[in-house]
């Protein structure tokens, strides 16, 4: 049965890169650049062209934002909706929340509109915030998909039900919703300091609302709420990647365009929050979890120049390892962490500086380091390096953003909650602009101890104010940006499977030491980017015996110091390449995931092999880091979502203790921690790190050769590690059990239910359970969501998972949800009633038909990532596979008839036999 081995604890110290999604049909051919105001439809008026971004007007007031970038086989479209929790009156909290889940609900035209999504292959979701409500999907470019996406963000503009019915069911799943934050003690503190120092302005309170106005709502207010704010005159429609604009602009003027522009007017906005004037305090008891210490000031809105600098500034107090407030609290054992954020918003926000406290240390006198190294000695100890480094990651990450088109709707609809969407160009001039002194000056002014709330109350005899927050001028920005300017253009790339295997170099690089193999796929990319992944395999199950703790400490620690290079050396590094690098240990396997440039790939290669061969493994950072896991385990016993998936996971296997597969306990993991030493550290290293079982990746704009070359130097005199042989994951019986687990103080439950299976992915019934699985709960229009999400209201999220070992017979079959814990043993019964009815009545021709063309849009939408296919070509590497055999899988799917699925489905679920775990509070509040 392939489960997770360790804990989220020990993943978050791999810094593994996130698991990337599926697989659909071939390409669009490229679109038009740009729609040039002689094409423009009736209505529709250009205004300005920004670096490939285009706004445009409608008559009714709609703002659209047309963004092309054929370097992506795939589309994202953002309506941005300019209201949030800020909007709301007495009595309303959470309105804007509750419509953001109500659209959804559906309208006359599409009574189901995520179940709608999930047939045509969206990935599709929805977030609501101070300032915003946003609605938003991605999609293999495809323009009947569009097409149609357009016509339902119109429809859902004017049409959507709003029904009593509809709020009602949909009110345990916002409760549950509310619920999961309850459960976080990080954001319940948030929440409680956040209402301390905002004594008049919305921003004090909690976008998901006060549970008695979410409770209460009336549908009427309700629908005057929509009808107020859901209009075209205050909305923004954003479109990037892969599209006609010509085409795209005719459809937006025919399906907008009919709407009227409201008569009405939009409720004035003059409450201002008056200038603090003495430290606030609060403190928070819950049960579990690690403490928390925070410190947040009042800030100008992020439209002004002020706020640059204090982003900026905030971002270099707080910068991990080189910041001052790392050196105060986390290097001198105070605190496990330190981080520090500035929230961007529409009216004058916050910062917030914060560290978790390592069980039984003193929360008190890290509380006063944490003051103290803001509003003392940090703002002195900031240098030109800080703010060049802080300046130059800012730099990447922005240029990251641009180019990926998803990433970009997003960062344009934030620049729209903060009043312009020429904000997203203008702050990168004003960072490029930005000196230490100005960064300095900002920060004095504003982080002041009666600017401060935290947890501890200070009283201040002689207390300075900051400065009341000037209105913003973004006319001397506005008139330093480059108008009428495009992107440049970028080779659309063919993504069919067998266009992909065509363009991909495979082949043996033999070497003294051993070979490697390769996968080289070079490609035109926006700005040039490429990602790669290299596997090293090391030892045998016998080999690793005893080991414990010490193979995933030796490869968290490889980015934390090298021969020559001090962790911050190697993150300045990293930063000057504008790369980014990870490593994850799977039992006996290493995978290094990158991310660079054609420019960089080459010197990123170079630093991976030094890291590889030369870590330094330093004591302050071996100690630094088993704190953190300390307080990760400490967090992780508290956790619903950690404690089923833990039980499971240990539940009849069939590995003794010493063995590298086990799953150990917490308690376990924290007894090996507490005797990691560097000494155990450097001799596995020196055993075990070497050449000879090695493959590579590489995906996007890069030189074949000059990789190949680098691969030589890098491996040239490397010794040769102990044979690799692949961990044995055989199937095995378990025994079906049923495990109720306590989790005081959570007002969120979660449950996991696990099936083993025999089963290998060659099994000629492979591609019918895939099917099968995804019909059951592997989208928002299956059995499980339908059933408990949407008609009992249940459930915030439920689905199902299965997978299939490619080496051996052994698979499983998973199914998950998360509820309020008073309906722990109603979800239950729900979950059992929905697999028995599916089970009975199974799947029909229309759903398998539908599933089948879902899931061939979402293997699509994945081999349009880069770093997706380099991934999978790592895989396909281990397996000797290609996109043939996705391709293999994709041809099987198209010939399912319902009696196949039905039949594998019925052949390999048992509900009699799954074990189950429900992790709850044993007494939960009503």
């Amino acid at each position: 049965m392939r489960l997770p081995r360790f804990s989220t604890a020990l993943a978050a110290l791999l810094l593994a890169t996130s698991a990337l999604s599926a697989e659909t049909a071939p390409p669009s051919p490229p679109a038009a650049s740009t729609a040039t105001a002689q094409a423009l439809p009736a209505g529709v008026r250009q205004i300005v062209m920004i670096e490939g971004v285009t706004e445009y007007r409608l008559a009714n007031g709609l703002q659209v934002l047309l963004a092309p970038d054929d370097s992506r086989a795939q589309t994202t479209v953002n309506m941005s909706y300019r209201v949030g929790s800020r909007n709301e009156g007495p009595g309303e909290t959470g309105m804007a929340h509750l419509l953001e889940h109500l659209l959804f609900r559906g309208s006359p035209k599409h009574p189901d509109a995520l179940a709608e999504f999930a047939r045509r292959g969206l990935a599709a979701n929805g977030s609501t915030t101070a300032d915003l409500t946003n609605y938003y999907a991605t999609f293999a470019d495809d323009p009947g998909t569009l097409r149609w996406y357009l016509s339902w963000q119109a429809d859902a503009m004017l049409n959507s039900r709003i029904a009593r019915a509809d709020l009602d069911a949909e009110m345990p799943v916002v409760r549950n919703e509310m619920e999961r934050g309850e459960n976080s003690p990080f954001s319940m503190l948030m929440q409680q300091v956040a209402s301390a120092a905002y004594v008049w302005h919305p921003y004090g309170r909690s976008v998901i609302g006060a549970r008695s106005d979410v409770e209460h709502v009336g549908i009427e207010p309700l629908r005057a709420f929509y009808h107020r704010y859901y209009q075209p005159d205050n909305a923004t429609l954003i479109v990037t990647g892969r599209f006609d604009p010509r085409q795209a602009l005719q459809w937006i003027a025919r399906d907008f365009g009919a709407i009227a522009r409201p008569a009405r007017t939009l409720p004035p906005e003059y409450t201002v929050e008056p200038v603090q004037q003495g430290a606030r305090s609060v403190t928070l008891k819950r049960i579990g979890g690690s403490p928390i210490v925070l410190a947040q000031y009042h800030l100008p809105e992020a439209a002004s120049d002020t706020y640059t600098a204090l982003s900026i500034g905030t971002a270099m107090l707080a910068d991990t390892p080189a910041g001052p407030l790392y050196q105060a609290l986390v290097a001198k054992g105070l605190t496990s962490n330190v981080f520090g954020f500035a929230r961007a918003m529409k009216q004058p926000g916050y910062a917030v500086f914060g560290a978790q406290v390592q069980p039984g240390a003193d929360a008190q006198a890290a509380l006063s380091a944490l003051e103290h190294g803001l509003e003392n000695e940090g703002i002195a100890q900031l240098d030109q390096a800080a703010l060049d480094r802080i300046r130059t990651a800012w730099m990447n990450d922005w240029k990251q953003t641009f180019n990926q088109s998803g990433a970009l709707a997003g960062a344009l609809s934030d620049a729209v909650s903060r009043g312009d969407w020429r904000l997203f160009f203008i702050e990168r001039l004003r960072v490029q602009a930005l000196t230490l002194e100005g960064v300095r000056t900002q920060l004095a002014a504003w982080l002041l101890p009666s600017n401060r709330t935290s947890g501890l109350y200070l009283p201040t005899p002689d207390p300075k104010d900051a400065p009341a927050p000037a209105a913003a001028d973004l006319a001397p920005w506005i008139g330093q940006l480059a108008t009428g300017t495009e992107r440049p253009a970028v080779a659309a790339f063919d993504t069919r499977p067998e266009a992909i295997d065509a363009a991909t170099r495979r082949s043996i690089l033999t070497l003294p030491n051993g070979p490697v193999a390769l996968a080289l796929l070079p490609k035109a990319t926006a700005g040039g980017q490429v990602h790669a992944v290299l596997r090293m395999g090391f030892g045998s199950a016998d080999e690793l015996r005893g080991q414990g703790l010490v193979p995933l400490a030796t490869s968290a620690m490889l980015l934390r110091g090298a021969d020559g290079m001090s962790r911050q050396q190697i993150e300045d590094r990293l930063n000057a390449l504008d790369s980014e690098l990870g490593f994850n240990l799977d039992g006996n396997v290493l995978s290094v995931s990158m991310r660079s440039s054609r420019e960089h790939l080459p010197d990123v290669l170079d630093l991976v092999f030094h890291l590889l061969r030369a870590p330094a493994f330093p004591e302050d950072e071996l100690e630094q880091m088993k704190r953190s896991l300390r307080t990760d385990l400490e967090d992780d016993a508290a956790s619903p979502g950690f404690l089923v998936r833990n039980t499971l996971q240990r539940h009849d296997q069939p590995w003794a203790p010493d063995d590298i597969r086990y799953t150990p306990t917490n308690a376990e993991v924290l007894a090996q921690a507490d005797t990691l030493n560097r000494d155990q550290l450097q001799r596995f290293h020196d055993r075990f790190y070497g050449a000879g079982h090695l493959s590579l990746a590489v995906v996007g704009d890069f030189d074949p050769v000059a990789v190949e070359q680098h691969l030589r130097t890098g491996l040239d005199g490397w010794r040769a590690a102990p044979a690799y042989q692949r961990l044995a994951d055989p199937w095995y019986a378990m025994k079906p059990e049923t495990f109720r687990i306590p989790a005081p103080g959570k007002a969120n439950a979660e449950y996991r239910a696990a099936l083993p299976l025999k089963l290998r992915d060659t099994d000629p019934r492979w591609p019918a359970l895939m099917l099968a699985n995804y019909l059951l709960g592997g989208s928002e229009d299956s059995r499980l969501w339908q059933g408990i999400r949407v008609r009992s209201g249940l459930s915030y999220g439920v689905g199902s998972a299965v997978n299939a070992s490619p080496f051996e017979d052994s698979g499983s079959w998973t199914l998950y949800a998360s509820m309020a814990s008073q309906n722990a043993d109603a979800l239950q019964t729900a979950m059992r009633a929905v697999l028995d009815e599916t089970l009975k009545t199974g799947f029909t021709q229309a759903e398998v038909d539908q599933g089948v063309q879902s899931l061939q849009n979402y293997l699509g939408l994945g081999r349009s990532n880069d770093a997706y296919l380099a991934y999978r070509w790592i895989d396909y590497l281990d397996t000797d596979r290609s996109f043939a055999w996705q391709q293999h899988i994709i041809d099987q799917l198209r010939g399912l008839k319902a009696d196949q699925v039905n039949a594998a489905m019925r052949d390999l679920l048992k509900p009699d036999q799954l074990s189950i775990a429900i992790a709850a509070d044993p007494h939960p509040k009503p």
